[in-house]
């Protein structure tokens, strides 16, 4: 090797190092829009059933398919701001969530009053229940940080909403000359399996991402009725919470029952400890745990199975190893993008026997 050819690859290896950092760098600045872009694309998924609704059965063109229905989560959007938003902020102040001294206050009250309750049956809890050794291991920011997060996307997404409208719009009304150019660029050779793979993952990710909307809001419902059949105060921030946290398969009920009993303790306070909070908590954790059999024997045998074409175990497995690996980002991605990339591998590889394996259910 001559000193010129290793000069030429260390200025290669450079110059590739370089492109690779000006990317990241580029991608980074962008990175608001790359978020509208990545909103807009779920919000067609959804919406692509609709426009074809309106423009088979009722005859709507194309362009009034896709205004009417943009004008339809438009007014989805608007009446869940007026409807929910007052009332979210209202409960939020009323539970003192972004408050972190008064949250530590009020979980130390609870955690004392639970080693008192139980000490009248000869059961020590004060070395389990330390309130001052879990307060060090507890991360309070963690429900102010959810809540924040609520509040500042709402924030947010209301500042972008024009941007990701504007987007949507005309990836709906031109979706046929964007699919048409994006044929255009593909290699001939392998132009008909990458266009059956882009269809067949849109109408999958399309059914997945509506059948995950429908499950966030029957779990959300079902949280709201039984927080208000026993009576909880500031039931709607709370079954909220627990729903968004139901995005996250598996550990996110857990999560959400857990934080369901500790917040209806915490809201329930300045009532009697033994015969007001622990019944109603017991009740609530009850109640609670009657919906997530509803939803993982129902609603997520229908969202995360069927609407994918996967096996329930595959999708056990596909979400415990992206969890692994990735941690809650992961689990959340890893069903679309499992999807995605089995439905390419069907496509490319249709005779390997993993793949045949895999892809069986389809």
């Amino acid at each position: 090797m001559t000193a010129k050819t290793l000069a030429n690859g260390i200025l290669r290896a450079i110059g590739i190092l370089v492109l690779i950092a000006l990317s990241l760098f580029i991608l980074h600045q962008i990175s608001t829009v790359i978020v509208y872009l990545i909103v807009s694309i779920i919000l067609v998924l959804i919406a692509s059933p609709i426009v074809k609704f309106l423009k088979r059965k009722l005859k709507f063109n194309n362009t009034f398919a896709v205004v009417t229905t943009l004008l339809f989560f438009i007014l989805l959007l608007i009446g869940f701001i007026l409807l929910f938003v007052p009332l979210l902020i209202n409960q939020v102040d009323k539970l003192s969530l972004l408050d972190i001294d008064s949250l530590k206050q009020n979980y130390t009250t609870v955690i004392n009053q639970l080693t008192d309750y139980f000490s009248r049956y000869n059961i020590d809890l004060s070395k389990t229940l330390d309130s001052e050794s879990m307060i060090k291991k507890i991360d309070f920011n963690f429900v102010p940080n959810l809540v924040n997060g609520i509040i500042n996307t709402l924030g947010n997404f209301s500042v972008g909403l024009v941007s990701v409208i504007f987007i949507t719009f005309f990836l709906l009304k031109d979706k046929t000359y964007y699919f048409r150019s994006f044929k255009s660029l593909l290699p001939n050779a392998n132009k008909d399996k990458i266009v059956h793979s882009v269809r067949q993952s849109n109408d999958l990710l399309s059914r997945y991402f509506i059948g995950l909307m429908l499950q966030l809001l029957i779990v959300f419902i079902l949280y709201l009725i039984v927080l208000l059949i026993f009576g909880v105060d500031n039931a709607l921030i709370i079954a909220l919470l627990c729903a968004i946290l139901n995005i996250i398969p598996y550990v996110g009920p857990i999560i959400s029952t857990v934080l369901a009993a500790l917040l209806t303790m915490i809201s329930n306070i300045q009532g009697d400890f033994s015969t007001e909070i622990i019944p109603t908590t017991i009740y609530v954790v009850i109640g609670f745990f009657l919906v997530q059999f509803i939803d993982n024997n129902f609603s997520q045998p229908i969202i995360f199975s069927k609407s994918t074409d996967s096996h329930p175990l595959q999708i056990f497995l596909v979400i415990l190893i992206a969890g692994y690996l990735f941690g809650i980002t992961g689990m959340i991605i890893a069903v679309p993008l499992y999807t995605v990339l089995k439905v390419i591998a069907k496509e490319f590889f249709p005779n390997n026997t993993f793949v045949k394996l895999l892809t069986k259910t389809q």
